[in-house]
């Protein structure tokens, strides 16, 4: 990689970006959800309004990858929305987008990151949670059709 890969806070002008991605992600390997095209539609109303933030990897100035935090409660945020752009997997963005959003919850209040996979379509993902520190819990059905597994991390 030519140019360095920053990790900025979201921006109104990435809202595309962050949508595009994230849509093509899920389509790759899952079904695109109600709750997906809600929060992708309007990242501002579904994730920032109640105190959540959103992280973006910018690659020069095309957006490369994306993380979120959604507020679940006092305390408690989950992880959602981390994708990285196909062509740039590979050179540790994902785990680079991890670690600024664990800063940011911390910064936030978050004494509990909760975060929902995949264990088929995300295998490589979950690993590098586990190597982050977050350890599989019991699941609550119905929040993603798509989960098979949560994870959390206490902070």
């Amino acid at each position: 990689m030519e140019q360095e890969v920053l990790i900025v806070d979201y921006q109104p002008q990435h809202a595309a970006a962050f949508r595009d991605l994230n849509l093509a992600w899920i389509a790759a390997a899952h079904t695109v959800e109600e709750d997906d095209l809600r929060v992708l539609s309007d990242p501002q109303k579904y994730l920032l309004a109640d105190g959540g933030a959103i992280i973006i990897a910018l690659h020069g100035e095309t957006v490369v990858g994306t993380c979120a935090l959604r507020k679940a409660g006092e305390g408690i945020f989950e992880m959602t929305k981390m994708t990285v752009d196909s062509s740039m997997r590979g050179h540790s963005i994902g785990r680079r987008l991890c670690e600024a959003i664990i800063g940011k919850a911390k910064q936030l209040g978050c004494t509990t990151l909760d975060l929902y996979s995949n264990r088929k379509g995300s295998a490589a993902a979950i690993n590098m949670y586990r190597s982050m520190g977050f350890k599989e819990i019991a699941l609550n059905p119905g929040v993603y059709a798509r989960a098979d597994i949560k994870m959390r991390m206490e902070l």
